[in-house]
């Protein structure tokens, strides 16, 4: 491990130095013998959003860290992540670890662009996906209306086959019923097909067969089956998970073939890896086949992050949100460990596979502000996004956003180009919001502190969401806040939330990248087994892991890693539908630790049975992680600001003085109280009268709430 006897500050306006990488328990094979076979080699990391791009290059041999930004470039994908490895030191074949994130699967979703796709159920349960489940999320609402499914009755099928709950054959597989299905599938054109037999969990081998035959007779059809996404009882979970992952599968897989083709041809020699949902990482080769994996990998990055920042600074209770160009994501930290759910939606459709608790809201940068029907001010989701971008970025937008809000009212300047780049026009941003301004009968600061205000109520929503109406108060967290946005409305929404803290990492604009860089790759097994606790058998338990663990130090083996394995498994009072996921270390020491769990997340335990639902595996392969430095502390003096700049506050207050000051040139201990801005590379932070600011040992921003506002 390299060290550095004297850290820098800063390397440069948007670099930070690092005492290199941290060891780990167990390093990707091969990846010592690259690092030191290159004379100069870096690690990158690079987030897609919807506006701009984020990019962080670490670089092992000085411990330098870069943060940087570059058009997002949505019209194709590949071209801003190629120009994001432009900004790289070490150019493409100088890079030893690439970590992707992308919103292209999402995006797919939301817009309702993905493949035309088709599933095959068993004889009897073609409907499987179409009906879902009963349930109601809002039982008084006369206008509720189940999801949208991806497809049609149309492009449903059956097969005639089944296995039963033990996986034993019912009915054996009918190899020419499934070739006439195959031959349907062809003839129409379709460009995926999810299949998804009864009880395929317990028994794989007809979804195995029915591959073969797609493969014979509708060779260029992309097949998902749904046991190799979710080896979990509950049909319509596991056939939905299917259905999201073939509908996004052939558009992630040009991308991803598209992106590495580039890659090659430009001498890239390194390991690639994709973040995904659950918090950890995956080989590009492994996100081809699983991308429903992907649908909240650029999101994931910055929850990943964040839990190694809760350790750093002995914060391990979190709240966080990720502002970008186009949405918001909120989350939590507990006890120094990311929220992990078992199973997550997407717009109501249930996707079965571990997924970080992420509550997203288009709540961006980019998000365009106008009055609705009856004329009341709206902001979002509608974003301008990358292009044409605010009207202020001068790409040609003309609808005013909350970017040119925030100029309008001085939280941004003319002065610190975003990125480093992209100056912001005054003039075009206050040019967009005077229509609606004018149709209010409002000054354009006026409606501008508006916009914000609504932006900021939003975003209270969606933190509310997570914390007041799951049983979590807000004050007993601190807000951890980064994305190119967080900084400009996090402590309006900590005060109004009656969040004490407010803390700011370092390279907020780019923290999503910087969390990829410490993702280790994942893979999670799952077997059902549901039974009641004091009637397992420990031997049938061992052999469900043993299988798990063989199956998974194998494909981390093939994947160049040695595996470190976590049991748990998901337990619930006999009757419930719910459960709790416990770690598992003995079949003695279960029931308690549910009992607590279940005490900690319901807020009560009882006295019913207990009974264990499904037995889970998680493989980890370990990367070298980065680590921030501690900042030097100034000599002598204290921090003063380089001027001040006015910010409407209120009509009554339109030219409110707020220092200015440059993050780049603040040192350890430095403290001074609002109003004032800091601004950076990658974002800007705002405090108001009242507030306190403290730069922490790593450089983080601590920033206490005012308690008069």
């Amino acid at each position: 491990m390299l060290t550095v006897a004297r850290v820098a500050p800063m390397c440069s306006q948007h670099s930070v130095r690092l005492p290199a990488c941290a060891p780990s328990s167990s390093r990707a094979l091969g990846e010592t013998s690259i690092l030191r076979r290159m004379t100069k080699t870096s690690r990158l990391a690079i987030d897609v959003g919807g506006t701009f791009t984020d990019v962080v290059e670490l670089l092992p041999d000085t411990g330098e860290l870069r943060f940087d930004k570059v058009a997002t470039t949505p019209e194709s994908p590949t071209t801003g992540v190629l120009d994001a490895f432009g900004v790289a030191t070490t150019g493409v074949g100088g890079i030893a670890m690439f970590t992707h994130g992308t919103t292209l699967g999402l995006n797919a979703l939301l817009t309702r662009t993905g493949a035309r796709t088709a599933v095959i159920g068993t004889r009897g349960f073609r409907d499987v996906y179409l009906l879902g489940r009963t349930d109601r999320r809002t039982n008084y609402d006369i206008t509720y209306r189940k999801p949208e499914p991806l497809l049609e009755r149309y492009d449903t099928f059956e097969v005639t086959e089944r296995s039963l709950f033990d996986g034993s054959v019912h009915t054996p597989f009918d190899d020419e019923d499934a070739r006439r299905v195959a031959r349907t599938i062809a003839e129409r054109g379709y460009r995926s097909v999810a299949v998804a037999f009864l009880h395929s969990y317990a028994n794989p081998a007809h979804e195995l067969r029915m591959r073969e035959v797609l493969a014979e007779v509708a060779p260029g059809v992309a097949v998902t089956l749904s046991h190799e996404l979710s080896r979990e009882y509950r049909e319509y979970e596991r056939t939905s998970t299917a259905v999201l992952d073939a509908y996004v599968k052939p558009i992630v897989r040009q991308y991803l073939h598209d992106l590495e083709g580039e890659l090659t041809g430009r001498g890239f020699p390194g390991r690639f890896l994709m973040t995904r949902s659950g918090g950890g990482a995956m080989t590009v080769g492994t996100a081809r086949e699983q991308p429903v994996s992907l649908i909240l990998s650029g999101p994931a990055g910055g929850v990943i992050g964040a839990a190694a920042f809760a350790e750093l600074t002995g914060r391990p209770n979190l709240i966080t949100i990720d502002m970008g160009g186009t949405s918001l994501d909120a989350s939590l930290v507990l006890d120094g460990e990311p929220v992990l759910y078992q199973g997550a939606e997407f717009e109501g459709l249930p996707i079965n596979t571990p997924s970080l608790y992420i509550h997203t809201i288009g709540a961006g940068g980019g998000s365009i502000a106008y009055l609705d029907e009856a004329g009341a001010l709206q902001v979002g989701p509608q974003s301008a996004g990358a292009a044409p971008g605010p009207a202020s970025y001068g790409r040609g937008g003309t609808a005013p956003t909350f970017t040119d809000a925030a100029l309008a009212l001085g939280y941004l300047g003319t002065d610190a180009p975003l990125g480093g780049k992209l100056v912001l026009d005054r003039v075009l941003a206050e040019k967009a919001l005077s229509p609606v301004a004018e149709r209010l009968g409002m000054s354009v600061p006026a409606l501008a502190r508006g916009i914000v205000r609504i932006s900021s109520t939003k975003i209270m929503g969606a933190v509310r969401a997570i914390t007041v109406e799951v049983g979590r108060d807000p004050k007993d967290f601190a807000l951890l806040s980064f994305g190119g946005g967080g900084g400009l409305v996090a402590v309006d929404v900590a005060a109004e939330l009656g969040i004490p803290t407010v803390v700011v990492p370092p390279g907020q604009g780019a923290f999503s990248a910087f969390g990829m860089l410490l993702a280790d790759v994942q893979h999670d097994f799952a077997r059902t087994l549901v039974a009641p606790l004091a009637e397992l058998d420990p031997a049938q338990v061992e052999a469900a892991y043993a299988d798990m663990a063989g199956e998974a130090t194998e494909l981390l083996a093939a994947e160049g890693f040695e595996a470190t394995l976590t049991r748990s498994l998901d337990v619930r009072y006999a009757g419930q539908e719910h459960s709790v996921t416990v770690a598992f270390a003995g079949l003695s020491e279960v029931e308690a630790e549910f009992a607590r769990l279940h005490e900690r997340q319901y807020g009560h335990t009882m006295t019913d049975p207990v009974e264990v639902t499904t037995l889970r595996l998680r493989a980890t392969g370990s990367v070298d992680k980065p680590q921030l430095p501690l900042l030097p502390s100034r000599t002598s003096g204290a921090v003063a600001p380089h001027g001040t700049r006015p910010v409407y506050v209120s009509e009554e207050q339109p030219a409110v003085p707020y220092s200015l000051y440059t993050r780049e040139e603040l040192l350890a201990g430095d403290e001074f109280d609002g109003p004032a801005v800091v601004a950076e590379h990658t974002a800007t932070t705002v405090i108001h009268a009242g507030d306190h600011l403290t730069v922490g040992a790593h450089g983080e921003l601590v920033i206490t709430v005012g308690e008069s506002r």
